[in-house]
Formats: structure tokens, sequence, C-alpha cells
């Protein structure tokens, strides 16, 4: 086979990007906007060693999973990846892509996996669940003003005010943003020239108390006739929080650092089960409400809390997975690099009156490292311990350093939530090689639509009655830059 070659195959899974795999003569394709199933003529467009990407052509016989999608721009937009999926087969590819990587970079058995990977949790409603949105805004090739999404792979906007995973009020504030800066003559952010002004309108719901957050995201110090906008905004119903946000870099990162209020709060609150958060602009909270509360109910669950156990919560943020512990710990700690995600973390502990939790600033990969060594340097013969640790890390997984830190500190259980699969796998590996074994498995489907899957993991020690168990007690913050 050769570049241009039209080609027939059967599309047999989806890849990390959402494209189509199908083989040929041996030889993996990826095609773009395929489903598990579907049979399709297609152009090699580009060819590796192993492996090539495809133009789809023509559909000769549809997959029995093919559906009609919601979203017209959904072939387009860089944002929903498989909604011409069925819901059902996009659960069945999500559980055996998580099995897939435990299987071969986890290295776990086929006879292990069967005993512990639960079901996937799936949602009822797989559309209009995402509390956030960040749109970017633009112009068209007229001129004229527009937000929507980034096409995929790209940085071109495809106008659309409406997104299917979001909520209906969206809609509104957009047409009143683009309305306010076609009236008065406000600048799109260009990114090749770096000039214009606003670059996203970031867009927060809160799911239980209604509330809404509206920040612009602006090249500049201040958004001219503000007030103007304010006055509209404040309008709709369950408007909170409307601020900006300054990013005067030359970036493809969203959000800049500094945050000024235009109206109302900096913050909107809303509620996961029984825990109130507050949420600024500039927090990490999870964007799909309804499946967090069950996400975080497992980990609960996981976990095996007592109320006499000491947790430690790696990758804390706002403090949100560290409260839900806390409701059923003996003493909870969270690390987060963010100072502001801990300053909300500490916030939302005493709007809940938490008074177990304590929170630190700094890598988590350097915290709990220099935590375990002063102890012991401070507790001569003792070993710093913990009952369970949780860790819900970036995308990029666990530093080693953390992992053998974890490993020492001997918890009975360790519970693992992750966005990516294959860097969890990766990191289990290493648990089991330090003396653990997974014990349960089970996907959370927080992104339906899309090929991103959550992933919760319960680790157990083999001989937990070789431990020392030693009361965590750090008498203050000092050493930990909290």
């Amino acid at each position: 086979m050769q570049k241009n070659d039209i080609v027939i195959t059967e599309i047999e899974d989806i890849g990390t990007g959402g494209e189509g795999i199908g083989r040929a003569e041996g030889y993996a394709l990826f095609i773009k906007d395929t489903v598990i199933g579907d049979v399709v003529e297609a152009k090699i467009m580009k060819m590796k060693k192993n492996y090539g990407y495809a133009r789809l052509m023509r559909i000769l016989s549809p997959s029995k999973h093919r559906v009609e999608p919601r979203c017209i721009f959904a072939r387009k937009c860089g944002g929903c990846q498989i909604q011409e999926m069925s819901y059902e087969e996009q659960l069945r590819f999500k559980e055996k892509k998580v099995r897939g990587n435990l299987a071969r970079i986890g290295g776990l058995s086929d006879e292990l996996l069967a005993q512990v990977m639960e079901p996937v949790v799936g949602m009822d409603e797989p559309f209009g669940y995402r509390n956030k949105a960040q749109f970017p805004i633009g112009t068209d090739k007229e001129g004229k003003l527009v937000a929507g999404f980034y096409a995929g792979r790209t940085h071109s906007i495809i106008p659309n005010t409406g997104c299917a995973l979001g909520v209906p009020v969206n809609k509104e504030i957009l047409e009143c943003v683009l309305e306010f800066m076609k009236e008065y003559r406000i600048s799109a952010y260009d990114e090749e020239k770096h000039t214009g002004l606003v670059r996203h309108v970031l867009i927060r719901y809160g799911f239980r108390t209604k509330e809404i957050m509206v920040c612009l995201i602006i090249n500049g110090e201040c958004l001219p006739h503000s007030e103007v906008l304010s006055e509209r905004l404040s309008k709709i119903e369950g408007m909170t929080s409307i601020t900006v946000n300054v990013n005067k870099e030359r970036t493809n990162v969203i959000m800049g650092s500094r945050v000024k209020p235009l109206w109302g709060q900096t913050y909107i609150t809303d509620y996961i089960g029984d825990v109130r958060y507050q949420i600024s602009p500039l927090s990490f909270y999870q964007v799909n409400p309804v499946q967090t509360e069950k996400l975080y109910g497992l980990v609960l669950e996981y976990a095996g809390l007592t109320g006499e156990e000491t947790v430690w919560d790696m990758y804390c943020g706002i403090g949100t997975i560290s409260l839900f512990l806390a409701q059923r710990a003996g003493r909870v700690y969270g690390v987060e690099i963010v100072p502001q995600a801990i300053e909300d973390a500490k916030e939302n502990a005493r709007i809940n009156k938490a008074e177990n939790t304590e929170f630190y600033v700094g890598k988590a990969e350097e915290v709990l490292p220099e935590y375990y060594r002063r102890y012991e340097k401070e507790h001569p013969g003792e070993k710093a311990y913990a009952d369970v640790i949780v860790v819900d890390p970036p995308r990029k997984g666990c530093d080693e350093a953390l992992l053998r830190t974890m490993a020492d500190m001997g918890p009975e259980r360790i519970v693992y939530v992750s966005c990516d699969s294959a860097t969890m796998a990766r990191d289990v590996k290493m648990l089991r090689q330090e003396g653990y074994e997974v014990e349960r498995v089970r996907a959370v489907d927080m992104f339906p639509q899309t090929v991103s899957v959550e992933t919760i993991v319960l680790l157990s020690h083999k001989s937990p009655d070789s431990v020392i168990n030693v009361t965590v007690d750090f008498g203050g913050d000092e050493g930990f830059g909290a």
C-alpha cells in the first residue's frame, strides 16, 4: 500500500483522538468520522511505519451502533468525538479501553481483571451535563464576530452558541456578549497577530443552586463599557458573578492569573451530595455534577472509612474529594500546587464546618516525601503512616517519587482516581511492585459523547498486618508552604 491508495476496511476500535481504527492488509489506519462496526472506503493520506491516517470517502455499510448526532456540528467540532455512536456502545468502548490499558500497561491478568472489573457507570441523560464551558471569541472570513468551539485539531472556531453538552442559558449569555461587542465595537482576539481584546467567555452553572458565573478573558487590563454588559447580563435569572480575567500572554493557555470583579460576587456555589463548594473562575471543579456525585460516592465506598482513619488526598484542588472524605474520616490532609485552590479548599472547609481537614500548598511529589522524611527525623524509630491515600492526578499521572513514598507509608488502601487510564495503569503497575494489589476497578462516564473516561481503582496492601500504625501529627503548617 502507499499514499493515495483507496482501501476498504471495517472499523474495529476507536483511537485516543476519536478516530476509528481499521486494518488493511494488517496495517492500522486511523479514519476520522467513523464508529465501531462501520465498513468504509477510505483514502490513505499519510503513512508511518506501523500505522497511517486515511480520509473517509464513503460508508459502505453503516455500523448497527451508528446514530444520528444531536448536534449538527458534531463532525466538525473537536468537543464531541463519538456523538455518532450509540450511548450503549460508547459505554462498552470505554469499559474495554480501561480493561485493555490495565492488561497491556498495568500487567493485570485476564483472571484478575475478571474478578476486579465492575460495570461502567453511565448516565440516564448523556446530554446537557456540563456545568462549565469556555467559548473562544473570534471573527469569521467576513469579519463577523463569532463564538463557539474549535474544530478538531485546529484553532478555527465553529460558530455554535448552543452546544448540546452545555446548559441552555449558555446561548442567551453568548448572544448577549456578542451583541454588546458588536454595538460598542469591542474587538475579538486574534491568536496569530496577538491583537484584539476578548479571547474567551467562561460560563459556570450551579446545577443545584442555579447560580451563574460569566467571566470574560481579555487581552488587556479592562473591558470598555463593562458596566453596560454587566447591567444586561445581570438581568438573566440566576446571574451571580460577572468578572474579567486578564491574560495578556501570547499563549494557548486560556486563563490568566488575575480576576477582576465587574458585578456581584467573584464566585458561585454549588453542591455535590451534601457538601457545598465555593467555585471561582480559576477553580478546578468537575464539569459533570451528576456523575461527580456517583464518582465521589465510589471514592468513599472504596476508602472504607469508619470515622477514625487518617487520610491523605493528593492533588486535592479546591477540596472536592477531601470534604467528601472528611464526612467519614478522622483526619484529612489535602495537597495541591495551586495556592488559590488551597485558599478555596480552606474556605470550603469553613463553609462545611469540616474542622478535621488541613490543606497544604506544594507539589504532591515534594510535599509527601518531605513530610515522610521530616516525620522519621522527628520521631526516631517510628514511621509516617496513613490509613488511606487518595490520588486524583492530572492526565500525566503520578510522579515516581510520590508513588514510592505512598508505598513506604504503607496505607491499608490506596484509591486512585484517574482521567487517563493509560497513565493510571502505568502507576498501578508500580504500586503492585511495591506490595499492593488491585481489589476493585470501575469506569465512570464523566464525559459522554467524547472518548474520555474517568476510572477509579482500589489497591489494598498485601500484608497490612506488617505495617506500623503511627498517628499523624503535624504540629502546624510550617515547612509545607501553606
